[in-house]
């Protein structure tokens, strides 16, 4: 499935030596349903499993024979449930080794906890209840446990001390190595952009330890959620399930839980797109009790107020917002208010006439183009099934034959006045629809498309960065 080591960075050199300045990564979080990574345990806790056991080898709690052991079949679709086992199993040895190297001192993973006792402590013991209860969602926990009854969380904290302290470590292993891969990239002159989701999932150490924040009753039980009406995705919309925000208690405690949260944020990555932007203005309240997202109603949100807020504390905002779908004028000023750069999806410009705001033609300097994100298809899938009167403006817009359309939009996008050029390694990789990453409303086959490493060697790599010479997105400029 993938980790934070040497592979990683051998992506990241690949980057470098095409040209490339930006690496978007999905929301990095320890993922629940679904294999989502919009759907974590924590929004503020790292996916453990992205922890390199090469790495751990190098710090001499892990074996060459445990490594060899752990070996698994090379594929375009993720082993999770193998790589799980496998990896539990290792990363328990891997602690107790580490338990065994710090006896004789060392306050690294001491300054780690106390550095991030604001969710930390929380997370873990979470996640040790969570393993108690085979994983079940919080609020069918003991009713002690689920709402968090002092005597109940004293009794577990105790039994489950040191399933609370093996997530710790865990935590902060992958911390250190997502640190040392973000610096390594950094040095090639790589900027990393991660992904906050708006909304958080419902069984998670978020909602579990802050009830009062989310639209839940006293027994954990959803009140209203999240989702967006029906559009280009769905005729149904989509009902994500999420609880949804008590914007009113938020205010309370002057947001915050979300400054803390975009205050890691920045730490973790040089910028960050900001998922469903349009939620932050008003957003899309479903009754718990709904099938589908189509009944439901727009709630304003306190946007401007928050953002004010975070921009006090923290300064200046790398953002990027995330503000597909349906637009209204109060969304594009919460978002030009503070500068924000909007995105543009190539995919999403020939289903109408040139005045179309996604034609590169009527961009603004301040956005993001790309050719589609980890919700689209492929280009090369996308053009497959695209109405013929689609195809057609495509091939009349990029004077082309349309053979090479993954091509076609990816030069669009780098030839294109906007300030940040991101394309989905598959295009680059002239993938078909059999390796999309998500389709959305849908459940089962997803996030789980992987590359292996002939495929990383068979990129036209000289053809890329060609692409970014001509469009003058060289780091430098022009060589």
């Amino acid at each position: 499935m993938g980790d934070l080591g040497h592979e990683a960075k051998t992506f990241i050199d690949v980057l470098h030596e095409t040209g490339q300045t930006i690496w978007q990564v999905l929301p990095l979080g320890p993922t629940g349903y679904g294999y989502s990574p919009y759907a974590s345990y924590s929004a503020f806790a790292g996916n453990h499993y992205l922890i390199s056991l090469d790495l751990l080898q190098e710090q001499g709690l892990l074996s060459g024979s445990d490594l060899r052991a752990a070996e698994m079949p090379l594929t375009v679709k993720a082993d999770y449930e193998a790589s799980y086992r496998m990896k539990d199993a290792l990363y328990k040895k891997a602690h107790r080794a580490f338990l065994a190297q710090i006896a004789a001192g060392g306050g690294a993973f001491e300054s780690f906890k106390e550095q991030n006792k604001n969710w930390l402590p929380t997370y873990a013991l979470f996640m040790a209840c969570a393993d108690a209860n085979g994983r079940k969602p919080w609020n069918l926990w003991d009713r002690g446990l689920a709402r968090r009854e002092k005597a109940s969380l004293d009794r577990a904290r105790k039994e489950f001390a040191d399933q609370i302290a093996h997530y710790e470590w865990l935590q902060f292993e992958f911390y250190r190595q997502w640190y040392e891969l973000k610096a390594y990239a950094n040095g090639k002159g790589i900027r990393v952009v991660g992904d906050i989701p708006i909304f958080v999932d419902h069984n998670s150490a978020d909602v579990w330890g802050n009830p009062h924040l989310f639209e839940v009753d006293k027994e954990g039980n959803r009140l209203w959620v999240a989702g967006v009406p029906p559009d280009y995705f769905s005729e149904t919309g989509q009902l994500w399930g999420n609880p949804l925000y008590k914007w009113d208690a938020m205010k309370k405690e002057n947001f915050r839980w979300w400054i803390e949260r975009f205050e890691q944020m920045f730490d973790l990555y040089d910028s960050i797109r900001v998922d469903h932007f349009r939620g932050f203005d008003a957003y899309w309240s479903v009754s718990a009790s709904e099938k589908t997202a189509v009944k439901g109603e727009w709630i304003k949100a306190p946007g401007i107020e928050l953002f004010e807020t975070i921009k006090k504390e923290l300064g200046d905002l790398p953002i990027i917002a995330e503000d597909l779908g349906v637009m209204t004028p109060e969304v594009e000023d919460l978002r030009d208010r503070f500068d924000f750069p909007g995105m543009k999806i190539l995919q999403f410009a020939f289903d109408s006439d040139s005045t179309n705001d996604f034609l590169p033609h009527n961009f603004p300097q301040n956005c993001v183009v790309y050719t589609g994100t980890h919700d689209n298809d492929t280009t090369i899938g996308w053009y497959a099934q695209a109405p013929e009167t689609q195809r057609h403006r495509v091939r009349e817009y990029v004077r082309s034959d349309g053979h090479e359309v993954q091509w076609d939009l990816i030069r669009l996008g780098m030839l294109s006045v906007a300030d940040q050029a991101i394309f989905p390694l598959q295009d680059f990789m002239n993938l078909d629809a059999t390796h999309r990453m998500n389709i959305p409303g849908t459940v089962g086959g997803n996030w789980m498309w992987r590359y292996t490493p002939d495929m990383l060697n068979r990129l036209d790599k000289n053809r890329i960065r060609h692409l970014a010479q001509m469009g003058n997105r060289l780091p430098g400029g022009k060589k």
